[in-house]
């Protein structure tokens, strides 16, 4: 007999923590924990937006680091896509054509950054730390880009080298196949495992594969309504505060 999912909120400082329960029998231990980087465990979002700003100012188009990411990156959930969008908006509305490599530029300009600016989400240490099964990095960015910048945010030690880039892949997010490439690398079935995303994109491309999804939106680069968002893109879970996710992990069901 199938009992249907009970819905349950979990109240938390910052917000309200929905959690979709299933019935005790079902219930399925995760056995891999998959973390995308920027936005999760990284808060790397920002420095994109604050080097868009000011190339985007010296180029003739002033605009603030807080107005790129309203305007540009509710467009899209990702660097990539992110100098994409801003370069066609910004030369259809100044009738000028940015220089050729504007998207190296932005890259390399927020990547010089990450020394000096580049923060770890708050309490990600001690939440990796705290929960007692394999994890591993699974993320848009390039591998060198991820370990910079998990390097400058003390956190490399702690989930290397398991890894992955989407370079690696012959799809990136939303597909699932940088999730499943990451599964197989870590010898997990994709039902036992269980992601933590802060994009839409990321969270289609997980459950895509199989996955559970626990949307985080306790980025600075996220904006009133994401975590509805996550929700909308299928996450079993949302959440601000990285203090809640071992407990989160132990506690929600596995998509088997």
């Amino acid at each position: 007999m199938t009992t249907s999912p009970e819905s349950e909120a979990l109240s938390s400082k910052a917000e309200t923590v929905r959690v979709t329960r299933t019935p005790q029998s079902n219930r399925q231990r995760f056995d891999l924990v998959i973390f995308d980087c920027d936005g999760v465990l990284v808060d790397s979002e920002v420095i994109s937006c604050r080097a868009h700003a000011e190339a985007l100012t010296r180029h003739g188009y002033p605009i603030t680091e807080h107005q790129v990411l309203e305007r540009f990156l509710g467009i899209s959930d990702r660097e990539a896509r992110l100098i994409v969008e801003a370069r066609l908006i910004v030369e259809a509305e100044l009738g000028l054509r940015l220089p050729d490599d504007f998207e190296a530029q932005m890259k390399q300009a927020a990547l010089q950054r990450y020394p000096t600016e580049l923060a770890d989400i708050p309490h990600i240490g001690e939440a990796i730390a705290a929960i007692g099964l394999p994890k591993c990095v699974a993320s848009s960015g390039t591998l060198e880009k991820i370990r910079h910048g998990l390097t400058c945010a003390g956190l490399y030690d702690a989930l290397a080298p398991h890894i992955f880039s989407a370079t690696q892949v012959e799809h990136g997010k939303p597909a699932p196949d940088l999730f499943l490439f990451a599964a197989e690398q870590m010898r997990a079935s994709p039902e036992r495992c269980v992601v933590i995303e802060d994009s839409a994109p990321g969270t289609t491309g997980a459950l895509a594969a199989g996955m559970t999804v626990l949307g985080f939106h306790g980025g600075s680069h996220c904006l009133p309504g994401h975590a509805d968002k996550l929700r909308a893109a299928g996450a079993t879970a949302t959440f601000d505060d990285m203090q809640q996710l071992p407990g989160l992990v132990a506690t929600t069901a596995g998509a088997g």
